[in-house]
Formats: structure tokens, sequence, C-alpha cells
């Protein structure tokens, strides 16, 4: 689609990254957010056609500035739009009573294990139509873009039956063709072992290898393959046959990762070769090193941590050790109800000793490398998609000071602007 050219004049702040699309920022180059003061950037045809001065922009493109839509950016800041690498935000209904549950002592495993948890959202999921679940989950997909966030990656996992998994599958693919948020899928019908094979999870591991696995990658419904690798979810051996199964059929590993105890999921992942493993709030020292020796990023989930009121994962520990960082909402309705990623940047430097910039990298650049998208995304440079998000604060500093608060003001999507002054735009 044509859109208008768009010049965003003299902000305060143009936060570009520039160099980093090759790759994951690691260590003190987390810090480098290669700022430009009283920047401005010029969009085209939904790229990024420059970064620079307005004298610069001029000498360059000439008359097709004067063909722009002016944003006036003075007192704010231009970062890349935000990326969400993990997220279960298809599925249908609530778990609040679970919340109150936590709050008066039950842990997470033992309301998943009495029939709550995972396979309450799996009832509710199987007994929505495609339709209702499309509508809840535009619902939040509009929330997300409202906190300035442009890409998310989008979980199936609320089935653990193939007509489930395939429904959640379709319903993303949809809602990436209508929604202005870019959808990047994973199958993950590892998520829970079924009530019905409760008594034999070897054979629900032998179906999804056997069944699902074979028509997920048949229909291109995704493109990576997570797996929960838990103590009383999938073992580390199961996970391992699954995500390599996954692997030869050209799925990407993906694997949720030592969430709730050391089960030697951070060391699976380099094993197994995985663009991420997320969650690690337990990683061993031995599994942050491999993962940090292998490349796999690690995408840590702080407002799972906050929400279940549990031990936050060592973010200072993991960067300063070589590993790549990336951040995420975890959108989910049980562990993480929750779109935004503000909030988890703040989580992230009050909670786990990430600096403001580190967070910011984590959740713009990084988070595009942990989806396979930091070639188009994450850092403006150009070329590069026009997904840009202004935030009304003077400086990168003033984001992670106010915390909780939501400071997004404009937000381009591929050179289109689909929110302004806080709110949606009506999209033609």
């Amino acid at each position: 689609m044509e859109t208008k050219p768009v010049l965003i004049r003299n902000a305060e702040q143009v936060l570009t990254l520039k160099g980093s699309s090759e790759g994951p920022l690691k260590k003190e180059k987390m810090n480098d957010l290669q700022i430009l003061e009283n920047g401005c950037v010029f969009l085209l045809d939904g790229k990024i056609a420059g970064v620079g001065t307005e004298q610069e922009l001029a000498s360059i493109h000439g008359e097709r500035l004067k063909e722009a839509e002016i944003i006036h950016a003075r007192g704010k800041i231009v970062l890349p739009g935000l990326v969400d690498p993990h997220t279960h935000v298809v599925y249908a209904g609530s778990r609040e009573e679970e919340y109150n549950m936590r709050l008066n002592g039950a842990t997470y495993m033992e309301i998943m294990n009495n029939g709550g948890g995972i396979h309450a959202t799996t009832r509710k999921t199987r007994a929505a139509g495609i339709d209702e679940l499309i509508g809840e989950t535009k619902k939040r997909l509009d929330s997300f873009l409202l906190h300035g966030v442009t890409t998310i990656e989008a979980k199936s996992g609320y089935g653990l039956d193939w007509d489930t998994e395939r429904k959640q599958l379709l319903a993303a693919q949809e809602l990436n063709k209508m929604h202005a948020i870019d959808i990047v899928s994973t199958f993950m019908g590892a998520h829970a072992i079924p009530a019905e094979f409760k008594e034999n999870p070897d054979s629900f591991v032998d179906l999804i290898i056997e069944e699902m696995l074979p028509k997920v990658a048949e229909g291109s419904l995704a493109e990576f393959n997570d797996v929960f690798c838990e103590r009383g979810v999938f073992t580390p051996e199961q996970s391992r046959k699954i995500l390599m199964a996954g692997k030869k059929l050209g799925l990407i590993p993906k694997i949720h990762a030592d969430e709730i105890e050391p089960y030697e999921g951070a060391e699976l992942a380099a094993e197994v070769g995985a663009i991420s493993a997320d969650h690690l709030l337990k990683a061993s020292d031995e599994g942050i090193k491999r993962m940090a020796e292998n490349d796999v990023i690690g995408v840590l989930l702080p407002g799972t941590a906050f929400f279940l009121m549990a031990e936050f994962a060592a973010g200072r520990k993991m960067i300063d050790m070589g590993m790549s960082i990336a951040l995420s909402t975890d959108c989910n309705p049980g562990s993480s109800p929750s779109v935004s990623m503000p909030f988890i940047m703040n989580l992230a430097s009050l909670k786990m000793g990430l600096t403001p910039a580190e967070a910011i990298s984590a959740a713009t650049i990084n988070a595009a490398h942990a989806i396979k998208r930091g070639h188009e995304i994450g850092s403006i440079e150009i070329g590069k998609k026009a997904d840009l998000t202004i935030m009304n604060v003077p400086n990168y500093m003033k984001l992670s000071y106010h915390y909780g608060m939501n400071h997004t003001d404009t937000v381009i999507k591929n050179g289109e602007i689909v929110v302004k002054d806080g709110k949606l735009c009506k999209r033609t």
C-alpha cells in the first residue's frame, strides 16, 4: 500500500541503534543506542529513507520533503517500534480467579495440576470459534499498538489437540493480514500434557512429532517450534525429541526454559541450536555460559516473575557473562496478562539490573533478532521498515524513570501513522 512520505522533525533524541542488524547486541554494546540529538527521520514508501539533520535530508531528498506529512517531535524521543518476541496472545477467556488463589498461597504448578492454569485456558480456547478468537485477540493487539509495539511473536499452545492448535495458528495468520501489528507465529503444541494423556505423556509427545509437526510445516502455519521444558510438563529428553523433530521439518527451535526450577533447559537450548531460550529464572551458570557461547538469545519476561511474585531472572549476570538479552511481556491470561512493553522495560531495570539503555536494546533490536527479524526492524536505519514509536519524553532516561506509565504518543507502522496523540487512527 502506497503511503504519503513522512518527516519526523527535530526530535530531542533519535535512538537509532544503527549497526546492529547482523546480530544481537551483547555486553557493553547494549548501552550504545547510537543517539542522534535534534534529529529528523524521513520515511518514504514504507521504508526509512533518511536519518539526520533536516539540512542533511534536504540535500539528499530535496523536493520530496515538501510532500511529506510533518510530525513535530520537539520534546520527544524517536525509537524503533517495540518488538515483543514471546506472547501467547491468541486465546479465549480469562483467569482472574487464579490471581486471587495465588494471593492466598497457591503456586502456579499447584493450580495447573488441579486443572487450572494452561488447562483452564485450553478448555475455553477449544470451545471458542475462530471468529471469537480473532475478536478477542484483536482487542489485545490494539492495546499493544497503543503501547508502542509494532511486531509480536504469537504462540499456539492452548489447544493441545490438532484442531485447536490449527485454529489458533490460522487466527494468528488472519490477524497478521488485518491488523497493523506484524505477527510472527510459533507452534507450541508442547505447552502442557493434556488431561487425556496424563497417564501416558510419551504418547502425546509422539502425537506432536508424528502428526502435528508435519501438518504445521506442510501448511506453513508457523516459523518456530516451542516447548515448555519443566518438571511436571515436558522433560529435557521429551523436549529434545520435539525440538529436533521440528528442526528437521524446518521449524526453528525455541524453548521455555528453567522457569520454575533448574532443569537444564538453558543447556538444552544451546545443544539444539535454539534461536532463544525464554524465562530462565532458574538457569544455571553453566547454562548461561553455553547459551552465550552458542549465540542463543535469552528472552527475559520480568512481568511473569512480577505477577507470580517469583524471583526475577539474573539479567545483569547474563549480560556480563556475554549472553544476548531480549525482553517480552509474555502476554497470556494466567501468568502475565499485560501488553505494556514500557512497563516490562521498567521492571528489567528495577528488578533485573539492566540499565535503561540495555532495556531499550533488549526491547528493540535484540527482540527483533529473537524472531529472526533483525535485518528489517529493530533499528532506525536506511532501508529498514518504517516501524517507529515516538514517546512523549525529552530523553530515554525519563522513559525508565517514569515507571508504570505509557508515554506512547505516535506509532508508525510500514510508514503509516497508526497511533496519533496516544489514540488509534482509522486505517484505510
